[in-house]
């Protein structure tokens, strides 16, 4: 009997794109933070891990707010030139945000802003294809920091490995990654179990906006970006 065309599997799971409303109500959300803050940065990010930017935006809460997201509805919000800009001098800051970027809205004092951002940094693993900052080897003979139980692991990522005794074994020196070169699927596992961490997450201050005044903090942002504007 030929199936129904009517008899097809639904996947409940499924949820609406995020359209227009939900743009509309992050541009509104930010154009009201800005009333009601005092300055408006725009940051940039290496190794961005959201647990870690959650805690350090836990920490400043009480007078800070981060937006994080679509570039372009961020220049939306803040507006793209100086027709549709919704204060003086913000399509300034809305030409800065490119890449990875986003947007704090906060009543610290300049001076506080810069320290706390500037003195922020976490260390954490490295993450497949980010670049080693410097070069990793184990020397042939017992690996005693790897239980035997891992040996069948090592196997699999590559290390030529053998039990002798209960003990962890390598057959020959092994490069696990090197200085300047990307880290591959295998050596992140490996620099992980040896509780190396290569990736640092920082924060980066780009331009600082305020009533009075607008600055460019980074090198090279000054020029035709910002004249153009």
């Amino acid at each position: 009997m030929p199936k129904s065309k009517r008899d097809r599997a639904v996947t409940l799971s499924k949820t609406k794109k995020k359209g227009k409303e939900h743009k509309e109500t992050i541009v509104n959300t930010i154009r009201e933070a800005i009333e009601q803050y005092n300055s408006v940065y725009v940051f940039t990010f290496e190794n961005m891990r959201n647990l870690k930017f959650k805690q350090f935006r836990e920490q400043l809460k009480s007078n800070t707010r981060f937006f994080l997201g679509s570039n372009k509805v961020m220049q939306v919000a803040l507006g793209r030139s100086d027709s549709d800009e919704i204060r003086p001098g913000l399509h300034k800051v809305s030409k800065l945000l490119r890449g990875d970027s986003g947007l704090c809205v906060t009543n610290m004092s300049k001076e506080e802003a810069q320290r706390i951002f500037n003195e922020y940094e976490d260390y954490d693993f490295a993450r497949t294809g980010s670049i080693a900052t410097e070069t990793v080897e184990l020397k042939e003979g017992p690996l005693e920091q790897f239980t035997h139980e891992m040996e069948p692991f090592l196997r699999k990522q590559g290390m030529t490995v053998r039990l002798n005794k209960g003990v962890v074994e390598l057959v020959g020196d092994c490069v696990v990654c090197t200085e300047g070169n990307p880290i591959s699927p295998e050596s992140s596992r490996i620099l992980r179990l040896m509780g190396i961490k290569m990736a640092t997450f920082k924060l980066h201050l780009i331009c600082r906006w305020s009533p009075e005044d607008f600055e460019v903090y980074q090198e090279g942002l000054e020029g035709s970006d910002i004249e153009s504007a």
